[in-house]
């Protein structure tokens, strides 16, 4: 297999507070604060780097914004091949960690016809062997059919797709065959309108997804762990190994990550499937994203589950 490429169309500048008492309508001050680059693309290629596998980062940034998330990422292992908006600023998301999760995230710049065209030229580079990673929401002004409409393009180069992004952004995307899907248990149940309650439930929606179109299926689940349904049929399922949760935020694409950099090595499932529960609960116990030498240490203690 060739490089893998991610692409991110609306990527962030992740500004991570903690807020002891927030209160509304008052001044509220921050205990901590974090900036890193964001969305989901950029953080799939952040957590690549940390395992050692290369990829090249793409998509759209926009002003002052942009070029700091461009700044910031320079340093994070991994190639950028961004193109730049001539109107509007990349958003700035604001991220409440201990506050379960809250986020206020920014709208982003309006993306173009033109600016489309760029893209498709860009990505028209790549070559048989390589995979591409579409994750994320879409920014302003463009159609939820673009997923869609790239895998369409590419379809006769001989690309691998992996799709981690919701609603009918992946449901879209089913019937070109990704190579890998990855939604959480969230995103699975809202699929099919419903809730799924425990591990148990996932490979029967799982192989649903397989009967639309995907290849692997793989459904992240917080605390209770994972399930991954592969293309031969197996399904492979772990709880989630113990350990103190710090961040939860790009868990899951740090996940997605680990499955991919364990698919490169060895072109095994198993050991696929367990290199992302353990990349995707090592970053929950981590700062930041963490280090490939903490991924391989909780990958080992899986082994033991």
């Amino acid at each position: 297999m060739g490089k893998i490429y991610t692409l991110t169309l609306n990527p962030s500048l992740d500004y991570i507070v903690t807020v002891k008492n927030f209160g509304l309508g008052r001044t509220n001050r921050t205990d901590t604060e974090q900036l890193y680059p964001g969305g989901k693309g950029l953080n799939v290629s952040t957590m690549l780097a940390r395992l050692g596998q290369e990829s090249v980062a793409l998509g759209f940034l926009a002003g002052f914004v942009g070029e700091e998330i461009s700044r910031r990422a320079e340093g994070l292992g991994f190639a950028q091949d961004f193109l730049r908006l001539g109107e509007g600023v990349s958003r700035i998301n604001v991220k409440l960690r201990n506050f379960e999760g809250t986020e206020i995230n920014g709208k982003g710049p309006r993306v173009r016809k033109e600016d489309l065209e760029q893209l498709y030229g860009r990505l028209g580079k790549l070559q048989s062997g390589d995979l591409l990673v579409l994750a994320g929401s879409l920014p302003e002004g463009v159609p939820d059919t673009l997923y869609l409409e790239i895998m369409d393009r590419l379809k006769d180069k001989g690309i691998a797709f992996v799709v981690d992004a919701a609603g009918s952004l992946l449901r879209k995307a089913l019937g070109r065959h990704p190579f890998l899907v990855k939604p959480n248990r969230q995103e699975l149940g809202d699929l099919f309108e419903t809730e799924i309650k425990s591990r148990k439930e996932v490979p029967s929606y799982a192989r649903r997804l397989q009967e639309e179109g995907a290849r692997n299926v793989l459904v992240s689940l917080a605390g209770e762990g994972a399930v991954l349904l592969d293309e031969l049929g197996k399904v492979h399922e772990l709880p989630a190994p113990k350990g103190e949760l710090v961040n939860a935020v790009g868990a899951g694409d740090s996940m997605v990550a680990g499955f991919l950099a364990g698919w490169f090595e060895t072109r095994d499932y198993e050991h696929a499937f367990r290199m992302g529960l353990a990349a995707g609960s090592a970053s929950a116990f981590s700062e930041f994203f963490a280090t490939g030498k903490e991924v391989r240490k909780l990958y080992e203690r899986l082994g033991q589950v």
